[in-house]
């Protein structure tokens, strides 16, 4: 599963360790996360996320 980097602060959403204190569980790919679960860090939502890597 591809891991997701905000663009606005670097925060990487990893798909494996997921975000339980967003209720969101570990294994749970960045297109299944809810359309408006936001960065736990700074607060944008997922059109501000970008891919990592390939």
């Amino acid at each position: 599963m591809k891991k997701y980097r905000c663009t606005v602060c670097e925060y990487v959403y990893d798909p494996e360790k997921g975000d339980p204190e967003s209720g969101i569980e570990p294994g749970t790919p960045f297109e299944d996360v809810p359309d408006d679960w936001v960065c736990p860090i700074c607060g944008v939502g997922k059109e501000d996320f970008e891919p990592v890597g390939k």
